[in-house]
């Protein structure tokens, strides 16, 4: 089946060669006449006289003076568009992973452009004419965009709407105006054109924001919007309603038509062009969906936005096998079960994020000498690319035993009370702002986390200060970033998540209020407060419980630490079960000492805590 955009390209390449055999027959017409008459035409320099040095160089002068003049202005009502032609895009749907729910729906899109013909005539519909793709940074817009062009096979104008802004005063709105307009040429001449504005929310922010309070007099005050700010979105507002503006041909034609009628009867009077169809499907990416002028997501403008999130568990899959095949890797990495643990470990991360962390294993790898990354490479990228590169320096030896205690407190708190946590890194090298660090994520993947699992975040943040309490009588600056999550954590669960005996939402207030922040929200109610600190002081009880209890368990942690300073997954689940069998062990040798015994002699007792007699 031939597409509607492949027919609409195939009659522009037409026209096209009929105006250049149109232009070209008089000339080789007249150029033939010249050798047919023994006076044929030779190339060289015109012979200007010999005034010529009187009157040139003044006059090149003045053209070069003018130039200089003009084309600043006539460069700053350009289109800052690049357009790249479908043979310079790099892939197609082919090269998009990860995405299904929403290339389904791109595929659906780009199906009405390329048969937009059909569309129009026999279902009577009017095609989809711009399509808003939002989502947090790295999620793929940017790349769904140059895959619909490469497929489509039509052009792509990319433009930031950065570069649309001016430091003269309408030239803003020149270039929206110059670039729809190249938009709409590219179209007709193509059979279709697929336009992408970056980051649109700079250029079509809603307008009450852009509002200013103007002094009237009497401390009277009016709201204005800036004609420079304001004005600006109004373009963009037009432009996308004027897709099928006439071209400077069919206004030339029907200005002479009108002209015409204007001699002519009614009956006998001329019938003007009405503006020829242009294919054009405009992409418009943010961040800050929100932000928008409700104008621009009205019906017939930007009437369909899709959302690009975070990619599941499945969709990172897809994602690693594709940054796989295209990057050298050892062997190992072709195991089903070390992809699905990697796709486990990378919860949160965006396709662009994922990308990077293999890229930053192959330099770990180039670093080592080695020209394939391995699974460790991956492992030790990701640290250094979640908690930045180790900058190991000189503790002393008291502080770092209180490091090693204060994670090791972490540590055991997480494996005791975290249900459903998984332990994955434990380090006291420092590394950025933090001295040491316990890494623990969801054993899973979930969306939500219940009240209990919430209080043991708590109690786990709550562990380095305990431990350092049990074991040196007081606790040092070392806890700061720990309170501070602990407490934002513990403001959520007040103010958001109705788990703090009130079922008021802090989150209903107006955003403006204390700058919008939640925390200053609930730690601004006296009451709300009240129940912040006692979660908090209920959390450090439980976890001083379970660190008094299985104060063994820290001790075997802090040696460890201390004699190797980091631990990784099965390694800190080794050194506590480790520790776990020595106490049952030495349990038992007690008990069958006891019962050796004869009968009469001292009462021998264990004591939970320690495991000593």
């Amino acid at each position: 089946m031939v597409l509607d955009v492949t027919r609409a390209r195939e009659r522009t390449r037409r026209r096209r060669l009929l105006r250049v055999a149109f232009v070209l027959t008089p000339i080789a017409a007249w150029l033939w006449y010249r050798l047919f008459v023994g006076d044929p035409v030779e190339l060289g320099l015109p012979r200007l006289g010999g005034f010529a040095v009187l009157w040139l160089p003044p006059l090149l002068l003045i053209l070069l003076l003018g130039f200089a003049l003009v084309l600043p202005m006539v460069g700053s009502g350009r289109s800052p568009h690049t357009i790249y032609l479908p043979e310079q895009l790099e892939f197609g749907f082919d090269g998009v992973r990860g995405m299904a729910g929403t290339l389904r729906e791109v595929r659906h899109t780009l199906e009405v452009f390329l048969n937009h013909e059909r569309f129009r005539n026999e279902l009577g519909g009017t095609p989809r004419r711009g399509v808003l793709f939002e989502g947090p940074p790295g999620t793929g817009k940017t790349h769904m965009a140059k895959a619909m062009a490469k497929e489509a096979g039509v052009p792509f104008l990319y433009v930031s709407s950065t570069a649309f802004q001016s430091m003269w005063y309408g030239a803003t709105a020149r270039k929206i105006r110059s670039y729809f307009r190249e938009l709409r040429k590219v179209a007709r001449q193509e059979g279709g054109a697929i336009g992408f504005i970056e980051e649109i929310d700079a250029i079509g922010m809603r307008r009450s924001e852009l509002a200013a309070a103007v002094p009237t007099g009497l401390g009277v005050f009016r709201t204005a919007i800036s004609q420079g700010t304001g004005g600006v979105v109004n373009e963009l507002l037009i432009q996308l309603q004027s897709f099928d503006e006439p071209t400077r041909a069919e206004r030339i034609y029907n200005a002479v038509v009108r002209f015409v009628n204007r001699y002519l009867p009614a009956h006998r009077r001329l019938r003007v062009k009405p503006p020829a169809f242009a294919n054009v499907l405009l992409i418009g990416a943010t961040n800050r969906a929100d932000a928008l002028d409700p104008a621009l997501l009205r019906p017939g403008r930007f009437d369909r936005i899709l959302s690009f999130g975070l990619p599941s568990r499945a969709d990172r899959r897809e994602l690693i096998d594709l940054f796989l095949e295209r990057r050298s890797h050892d062997p190992e990495l072709d195991v089903e079960s070390r992809r699905d643990a990697l796709a486990a470990t990378t919860m949160g991360y965006t396709p662009a994020a994922l990308e990077r962390l293999f890229d930053e294993a192959l330099l770990v790898a180039l670093r080592e000498g080695r020209r394939s990354l391995t699974h460790d490479d991956l492992r030790r990228a990701q640290m250094e690319v979640e908690i930045g590169l180790p900058s190991p320096v000189d503790y002393t030896p008291e502080e770092r035993l209180r490091i090693a205690t204060h994670e090791a407190g972490h540590a055991v708190v997480a494996y005791l009370s975290g249900r459903g946590r998984k332990l994955e890194f434990l380090s006291i090298v420092k590394r950025k702002d933090s001295l040491g660090l316990l890494a623990h994520r969801d054993a899973e993947e979930r969306y939500t986390k219940t009240a209990e699992e919430m209080r043991a975040l708590l109690q786990i943040a709550m562990g380095g200060l305990v431990a350092e309490e049990a074991f040196f009588g007081q606790s040092s600056s070392g806890p700061a970033g720990d309170l501070a999550a602990a407490t934002s954590l513990a403001c959520d669960m007040v103010g958001s998540f109705g788990l703090g005996g009130s079922l008021v939402s802090f989150r209903a207030l107006d955003p403006g209020v204390v700058g919008g922040n939640l925390v200053a929200r609930v730690l601004g109610d006296a009451t709300a407060r009240k129940v912040v600190d006692r979660l908090l002081k209920d959390a450090k009880h439980e976890a001083g419980r379970l660190i008094t209890d299985h104060r063994h368990l820290v001790e075997a942690l802090r040696d460890e630490l201390l004699e190797r300073e980091e631990l990784a997954g099965d390694e800190i689940l080794r050194v506590l079960r480790e520790a776990e069998a020595r106490r049952v062990a030495k349990a038992e040798r007690v008990l069958v000492d006891l019962r050796d015994r004869p009968r009469g002699t001292d009462r021998i007792e264990v004591l939970p805590s320690t495991g000593e007699t």
